[in-house]
């Protein structure tokens, strides 16, 4: 299988693209990044793009499944509309371009709790995405919704103490479906996901996401 990563230099795409490397099911893995990675393997071709200029590589997005874990944080990016333009407009060129141009498998990160008319930010723009990629022409597309992500080495302060707040409360017996979900476990589950046959819009969080993992 072809697979092509956008974001495989954040904590979730670090080990997604660890995995697709080893899985002999993936013969390349094409990843779409701003800054090269220090990394060297076979099967890896990297493209170093401009996101704000795809005419230049967007010859370059074909394969059998795209496989989306772009994204950032206000504080990173310095504002919503910052925020905005990666999490939302990048995402959703990138995908309108890989649907153009044939492939039919998209794996997208997304978030709990997204929803189009959330009240939070964060979460409508995400809900707003998934809107958006749906009405796109993939045959099958698997959207997770990821509660708190335990990410490698993590300095995001309130991602940290949310997830000790839930790892408390999961222990009272509370919010277990809301368990905090190691990166790794994530990124198998996409991967698994990746090589089931069946088609059609599936959504996955909480629990169905550890089981997606097991597979």
């Amino acid at each position: 299988m072809h697979a092509l990563i956008i974001g495989a230099t954040g904590a979730t795409g670090v080990d997604l693209l660890d995995i697709l490397l080893k899985d002999d099911s993936f013969t390349q893995v094409h990843i779409f990044v701003r800054r090269a990675p220090d990394l060297r393997h076979e099967k890896l071709n990297v493209h170093v793009i401009d996101f704000d200029a795809p005419e230049r590589w967007k010859h370059l997005v074909k394969g059998e499944v795209l496989f989306s874990c772009l994204g950032t944080t206000i504080k990173a990016a310095g504002s919503k509309e910052a925020q905005w333009k990666i999490d939302y407009e990048y995402q959703y060129q990138f995908a309108k371009i890989a649907s153009d141009n044939g492939i039919d498998n998209y794996v997208l990160v997304s978030a709990g709790y997204a929803s189009p008319n959330a009240r939070f930010f964060y979460s409508r723009m995400k809900g707003k995405l998934e809107k958006a990629v749906k009405a796109l022409s993939f045959e099958k597309l698997t959207i997770f919704n990821p509660p708190v992500l335990i990410r490698k080495n993590s300095d995001r302060a309130m991602e940290v103490a949310g997830m000790k707040a839930i790892r408390y409360l999961n222990k009272l017996g509370l919010l277990r479906s809301q368990k905090p979900l190691p990166t790794e476990v994530l990124a198998r589950a996409m991967a698994n996901s990746a090589k089931r046959q069946e088609s059609g819009i599936v959504a996955l969080e909480g629990r169905a996401i550890w089981e997606a993992a097991r597979d």
